[in-house]
């Protein structure tokens, strides 16, 4: 049963990027490009990062729930219900 004020997303992470950004097409699929590599969870953090400023939530309200050694990534938004920014980078 879900928690009240949490969303699960499935994420798709692509480090290495010339751009970061949040991307959400029309089919609702989110794919975040980092500039950071994927080593040492450096891609996670940035992922976790750029994902709570495009959702408006304080950092502790993000976390990566499954997939953190794949590109493929479960994300756990806490408070989502709110979403204070629209898009983010085109492309």
């Amino acid at each position: 049963m879900p928690v009240a004020g949490r969303r699960v997303l499935r994420v798709r992470v692509k480090p290495r990027s010339s751009r970061a950004g949040v991307v959400e097409d029309a089919t609702g699929d989110i794919t975040v490009a980092v500039h950071a590599p994927p080593d040492k969870g450096k891609a996670n953090g940035e992922a976790v990062r750029l994902l709570a400023a495009h959702f408006g939530l304080p950092l502790d309200a993000v976390r990566i729930i499954g997939g953190a050694a794949s590109r493929l990534k479960l994300v756990e938004l806490a408070g989502a219900g709110r979403k204070t920014r629209k898009g983010g980078r085109r492309g």
